[in-house]
Parts: C-alpha cells; sequence; structure tokens
C-alpha cells in the first residue's frame, strides 16, 4: 500500500543520511549560490542545491459543504476512487478534457455518469468531447451551476441553478467528481523561478532544472500531464540526479 511504501522510502532515506524535517517552508531566497530557505519555526535551511516538489492541488468549487464531505462522496479523482461507485449514479463538474476523461473512466462503475457544466459549449478539445458524448452511461446537463451538496454523513445529492433561468433543482445523487483543473503550489517561488501562465514552474527540455543554478524542480509541480504518482516518483528521481550532478560540479 502507499504509505507503508511511503514509510519504507522514509526509513532507506534515513538510513543513508537524509535529515527528515517536518514542517511546513514558508519562506524561499533562491536567486544566490547558497539557497535559503525558513520554515513555520522560524528556522533557517541553507543549500547549494534545491528539488521543487511541493506538487498541485485540484481546484475546489468553493461550496459550503464541499470540504465537509470530501471523501465522503466528493472526490477530485476518478482513478482513485471510482471503484467505490459501483452501480450508482454521480455527477462531474467540468467542461474540459479532465472532465471528459473522468467521465468516461466513471462509466466504468456507475450506473450513470451526469457531466454538469454551467456554459453551453463545451471547452474540451473535439475528440475528448465527442468521446464523452458517444458514451451511453453519459449524460449532460449544460447552463448548469452546483451551489451546494447535501448530505449529513455522506453525498445524498446536489443543489443546482440553471444559470440562464435561475430556477433550482435537488436531484439524488451518491457522489460528486469535481474536474475543474489543478493549481500548482508555487507561490513562494512565483518571481524567482520561471512559471508558465498557470504557474506551473518551467524545466529545461530533458532535465528538471529551472532557470535558477542549483534549483531544480519535479512532479506535479511542473507536470500538467500526466499527474501520477509513478511519474512524480520517476521525476523526483531526475531532479535527485541532477542535483547531484550540479553538486559535483560546483
Amino acid at each position: 500500500m502507499g504509505p507503508d511504501l511511503m514509510d519504507q522510502m522514509r526509513k532507506q532515506a534515513s538510513r543513508f543520511g537524509a535529515q527528515l524535517v517536518t514542517d511546513d517552508i514558508t519562506e524561499m531566497k533562491l536567486d544566490s549560490d547558497v539557497k535559503v530557505l525558513t520554515d513555520g519555526s522560524g528556522n533557517t535551511i541553507k543549500a547549494r542545491a534545491v528539488i521543487l516538489a511541493m506538487g498541485s492541488a485540484y481546484k475546489e468549487i468553493g461550496l459550503k459543504n464541499e470540504k465537509r464531505l470530501s471523501g465522503r462522496g466528493v472526490s477530485w479523482c476518478a482513478t482513485c476512487d471510482g471503484f467505490f461507485f459501483k452501480e450508482q449514479v454521480i455527477a462531474v463538474v467540468g467542461g474540459g478534457d479532465s472532465a471528459m476523461e473522468e467521465a468516461n473512466f466513471l462509466t466504468k462503475f456507475a450506473k450513470k455518469v451526469v457531466l454538469i457544466h454551467r456554459r453551453d459549449q463545451l471547452r474540451a478539445s473535439k475528440i475528448m468531447a465527442e468521446r464523452a458524448k458517444a458514451n451511453p452511461k453519459i449524460e449532460f446537463l449544460f447552463n448548469t451551476e452546483v451551489i451546494d451538496v447535501l448530505g449529513e454523513d455522506k453525498v445524498t445529492g446536489l443543489k443546482l441553478r440553471n444559470v440562464l433561468t435561475g430556477e433550482e433543482s435537488s436531484p439524488d445523487f451518491t457522489g460528486l467528481f469535481v474536474a475543474i483543473g489543478h493549481l500548482p503550489r508555487s507561490e513562494l517561488v512565483v518571481g524567482q523561478v520561471k512559471t508558465n501562465p498557470e504557474g506551473y514552474v518551467l524545466v529545461d527540455s530533458g532535465s528538471t532544472r529551472t532557470n535558477l543554478p542549483g534549483v531544480f524542480a519535479s512532479g506535479d509541480l511542473v507536470d500538467f500531464t500526466y499527474r501520477q504518482a509513478i511519474t512524480a516518483a520517476g521525476s523526483g528521481c531526475q531532479a535527485a540526479l541532477d542535483a547531484e550532478r550540479f553538486l559535483a560540479g560546483h
């Protein structure tokens, strides 16, 4: 299981001399030869090489009960949680490629998937949209927004509003999958390392090097395409090798 693997990795890292600090980094100064990181306790850590691996976060809709029912019917990951919704009626919110992909994947388990989009047209690519529309288990609900999640201990329905008429409804659902994009956790380094307009850290082609010498980036902080644990782990390994080579040459 994932937690067991992570524990084994921590033990192996410690065995080979790595110092593990469990705290939040609140500030980074990366533009000099010696990088300075400050943690939540006010301690500073100095290093000649830094690997940025802060990952990304799923965008939330911002509903009153969204966080409260997270893990109890509200999810941001179809591949993680789809299995738990066998023969159920569930909803997917979003209109892009990721929403189409999530909806199609969920039809492997769900009885019906209702894709809710606040506009009258999808933002998804033509091929992804056509694939979803051709799936008989996917139903589309356009010009509609989710204004709340219903349920006490688990999701039992959604409160919806038609954006054209203002009419509200509360259909039954046992699950809500939010697929409206991701936010890279790059706030601490924006303005220091180069990022794209969405905030993903840019690295040199074929490596994990950023525009700053001695600063490397890996995982979902740079990857907005695959976003899987195994690809992030591989990217982290690449960053470690790049950092090792940098230190050997400096």
